[in-house]
Parts: C-alpha cells; structure tokens; sequence
C-alpha cells in the first residue's frame, strides 16, 4: 500500500513542477528575445531647455524636446529602443539640441523670457501645455525651429525606424517643402 501511496503522490508532484518548469522557461525566453536597440557608445546629448536656448542663440539649430512623465511606460520604451538607437542617437547629435522634458514638474523655467510655473489644472508645467497645446498625451515628442517656435508636436510612441524618418523630415527642413507623407516616398531607411 504504501508503494502505491508513493506513486501518487510523485504523480500529484508532477503537475505543479511541469507548471514551474513552464513558466520559468517563459520568463527566460522572453528576456532572451527581448527586442531592443543595438548598443551602442552614440548616445544622445541631453541638455535642459535653458541650456537648448543658450546653445541656439549662440549656433542655432533645431531643438527635439522629448516631454514625457515618470509613470509613463511608453516613455521609458522609447528611451529603451528609439533614443539609444545608434543612428538615432547620431543624427539628433548633429541636428538638434535634444531636451528631456518632465511635463509634470513643479519647479520653474525659464524659456523665451517668460516664466513658466506648475499648472495645478492640467497637472503639468506650463511650458508642457504650452507646446502640447493643452493635449496631455506621453510621451510626444516636439520640435521647435532655430527661433524656438514650435514647428510641431508629434505624440505617441514611435520605434526607431519611423522616428529616423520623423527626424529626417525635420532635421532636412523638408517639412517647410511637402507634407509627411509625400516625404515617406522620397525617404531611404538608414537601417
């Protein structure tokens, strides 16, 4: 009897270590197969918006102004996979200041002479909504021209390949020739 005993239990055992064995090998296939930018020692030059403003009245250039949030997930994917991106990374280095922006901080900045303070109704800082229009969405990704106008806010998250295209389209000045998707047909991809 108690060999019989024995093998139920070893056969009650079996299941629940099948499921262990399972979903162990789904965490570690998943990190295996992760997908993520290649590494890379081109990273991009993150300045704040007063130093993107000093640097473009002395050399002026375009600024990239990435406005997220730190609960935003999407965020940190794009820091993740678009922005560490090796050919990304470059061409915002030599076509743009490139800021980091938290919509959501409290403090004060300085841009363009004006104060900008926290909003308590939008629960942002006031140059965030300013450049958002009003439309709260992260991340968004805004590009302002060398005398610091918005050009335009683009949101959402947006993997490396499009974002390369997105940058070309501003970083080239085509956006001041043809629409976005005219562009997309003349656009060679970089990688």
């Amino acid at each position: 009897m108690s060999f019989c005993l024995t093998n139920y239990k070893a056969m009650n055992t079996l299941p629940k270590l099948l499921v262990v064995f399972s979903v162990l090998l789904i965490v570690f296939l998943s990190a295996a197969f992760k997908v993520q930018a290649p590494a890379s020692a081109e990273k991009v030059n993150w300045v704040s918006i007063e130093e993107a403003e000093k640097l473009s009245k002395k050399n002026p250039r375009k600024i990239f102004v990435d406005v997220y949030t730190d609960w935003c997930g999407w965020c940190k994917r794009m820091d993740a996979n678009t922005f560490s991106h090796p050919a990304v990374a470059k061409y915002l280095n030599e076509k743009f200041y490139s800021v980091k922006f938290n919509a959501e901080m409290t403090g004060n900045v300085i841009f363009k002479d004006r104060v900008y303070k926290y909003s308590d109704q939008y629960r942002s800082n006031e140059l965030a909504v300013t450049m958002l229009g009003g439309k709260m969405s992260y991340p968004t990704v805004v590009y302002l021209d060398e005398k610091l106008n918005v050009i335009q806010p683009v949101p959402g998250y947006v993997d490396a390949a499009e974002f390369d295209k997105i940058i070309h389209f501003f970083g080239e000045n085509q956006h001041t020739k043809m629409g976005y998707e005219e562009f997309q047909k003349t656009y060679k991809p970089r990688f």
